[in-house]
């Protein structure tokens, strides 16, 4: 039978219990101020990824004093807290269990992009060092180098030396630490000169070269908008990834502002798209959809010039708002049959899987790694390299388009037979050629020309061999003309020659060459045929002053008359 359970008894357990929890309380107090303790052992000291400790200070209030006897949270040596710290602590605790004193660097390669750093060290729970780092005037601090933060100090021999690391954000806090000796602090300077963020930029800017050219000479929105997109991506990976600071020594406020190009570069893509798709003309709705993204990116952008920091805190959500408009828009148009936009939803999608881990990272969503961290820089590299195939395929198909529009120009102005100029065409083009003779005072000349008993050779051997001898006298008179010649067919049997800069002799000259070359040419119309033909050819010097070139070519054809009244198979002057 069980003891009945008195008040006392009761009292007495309760008290206990919350003796006990005040223990435990009391115990986890202490262990988490104290689990990030490292020891450094070893002739070489190389840490990378470890624990510390990490304080959330957003009321901004703690001084180091305060802030060394807050409870810390356990976290490793690169966190990501995303939007919701403004100022951070960080305690890393280093115990040398040796016999001499370990002089080594803390590095901060993250700093590049805060506001400001404080640093404390602490022996014996004594301040024995401490440092500030103001990002606006840090160019000529000697703790900067290249973007990183070096801090040096030391921990001596049976002793812990406790390191509070203050840190102030723009809009994300970013936080790295890593503690080596000499020799690998010097290493770790020596190797963090970010090639791979160079290689990314590299390849960008040629395109940005390469397209820029490319507006120069066609005039077209879409390299425009593509170079500017790139830009805006060089700009932001140069920036987020240190680059722009490793170069140009650069940090603070103004350098800050460059975070602008989040902004810019969804915009000109946005922009791309309803160029390259064509939105206004052909896909009202999407576009007006395109227009309501535009009109938020833009809202974003100006209201950034103001305040910086406070447009970044939504940046993310917006990029993330940008991503599904952006896939839904491209979906709607693929469905309606446009080319171009299956390969847009490609790049797109490289672009979106690799900013959406990018935006889970800034957020303090997903652990740190090289791909979460450099999602954003990977994504607009894989699609800016198929919006460039995009463009390149575009200018194809329009040059195809080009090419069939010149090949119906050309099939209208030739005669399909002979392949020369049509009358159309040469009395368009001579009209032009006789007011330029006349504003240089330059002679010009027509020559007519009519093969002699034509009618008869397709009596005798067909209208295929007509056809034969009246190409044979095409060539003859390409070949025989000059080459800035306008020659014609006229119909039938009837050629026309326009000789800009040539006077009647010249002309004569030139008909001569022409009789006698088709007058040596045989035609081979079949096996055992062989048509031999003559022309005769009448050539009239134009008075650019006071006729027309129709008026010139009358004379030419009198011209012509006169030689073939006068035997055929020979030239005459008007």
């Amino acid at each position: 039978m069980p003891l009945p359970v008195t008040s006392s008894s009761a009292h007495c357990r309760a008290s206990l219990m919350a003796a006990v929890c005040v223990l435990l309380l009391w115990a986890v107090s202490l262990t988490a101020q104290a689990a990030p303790t490292l020891d450094v052992t070893g002739d070489e000291v190389q840490l990378r990824d470890f624990p510390v400790g990490v304080l959330i200070d957003n009321a901004q209030s703690l001084d180091y004093p305060a802030a060394r006897e807050q409870t810390y949270a356990l976290t490793d040596s690169t966190p990501n807290l995303g939007t919701g710290a403004s100022v951070t602590w960080h305690r890393i605790a280093l115990n040398n269990p040796g016999a001499e004193t370990k002089a080594l660097f803390l590095h901060l390669p993250a700093a590049f992009q805060v506001r400001a750093i404080a640093i404390y060290e602490e022996q014996s729970r004594r301040l024995v060092g401490q440092a500030r780092v103001d990002l606006n005037n840090a160019s000529d601090n000697p703790l900067m180098h290249r973007g990183t933060i070096v801090y040096p100090f030391s921990v001596p021999a049976g002793k812990t030396t406790v390191l509070y690391v203050r840190s102030q954000l723009y809009s994300h806090q970013w936080f790295e630490a890593e503690i080596y000796d000499d020799k690998h602090s010097r290493q770790a300077l020596a190797t963090g000169a970010h090639l791979d963020i160079a290689l990314l930029v590299g390849m960008m800017l040629a395109l940005v070269f390469y397209n820029g050219l490319l507006y120069f000479a066609t005039s077209r929105k879409e390299n425009l908008l593509y170079s500017l997109y790139l830009i805006s991506g060089v700009i932001w990976i140069a920036l987020s990834y240190g680059l722009i600071a490793q170069a140009f020594n650069a940090y603070g406020d103004a350098v800050f502002m460059l975070n602008l190009s989040v902004f810019t570069m969804p915009i000109f893509l946005v922009l791309f798209m309803m160029v390259i798709f064509e939105t206004r003309e052909f896909y009202v709705t999407e576009h007006r959809i395109l227009q309501g993204l535009l009109a938020l990116l833009v809202a974003g952008l100006c209201y950034g010039f103001f305040d910086i920091e406070g447009a970044l805190v939504p940046a993310s959500s917006l990029a993330a708002l940008m991503m599904v408009v952006t896939s839904s828009v491209s979906v709607s148009i693929l469905r309606k049959g446009h080319p171009l936009v299956k390969f847009f939803l490609v790049g797109h999608s490289f672009f979106i899987v690799f900013n959406g881990v990018a935006v889970l990272f800034y957020k303090g969503l997903i652990e740190p790694s090289y791909l979460n961290s450099h999602g954003v820089g990977i994504g607009i590299v894989l699609e800016a390299i198929t919006l460039a195939f995009i463009i390149s395929y575009r200018i194809k198909v329009l040059e195809d388009i080009r090419t069939q529009q010149d090949e119906l120009k050309r099939q209208a102005a030739t005669d399909p037979l002979t392949q020369l100029y049509n009358r159309r065409y040469f009395m368009a083009q001579s009209e032009a050629l006789a007011e330029q003779a006349k504003t240089l005072g330059a002679p010009l000349s027509v020559m007519t020309l009519d093969i002699d008993h034509f009618k008869a050779v397709n009596d005798t051997y067909g209208h295929h061999a007509g056809d034969l001898v009246l190409k044979a006298v095409a060539r003859n008179l390409q070949k025989f003309s000059r080459d800035r010649d306008l020659v014609a067919r006229f119909g039938g049997e009837e050629f026309v020659i326009l000789l800009p800069g040539a006077d009647h002799t010249e002309a004569e000259g030139c008909a001569e060459r022409i009789r006698r070359g088709v007058e040596s040419d045989a035609v081979q119309a079949g096996d055992e045929v062989r048509v031999r033909v003559t022309v005769s050819l009448g050539v009239a010097q134009v008075d650019t002053a006071k006729e027309s070139i129709e008026a010139a070519l009358n004379r030419a054809d009198k011209a012509l008359y006169a030689a073939k009244t006068g035997g055929r198979n020979r030239v005459c002057v008007a």
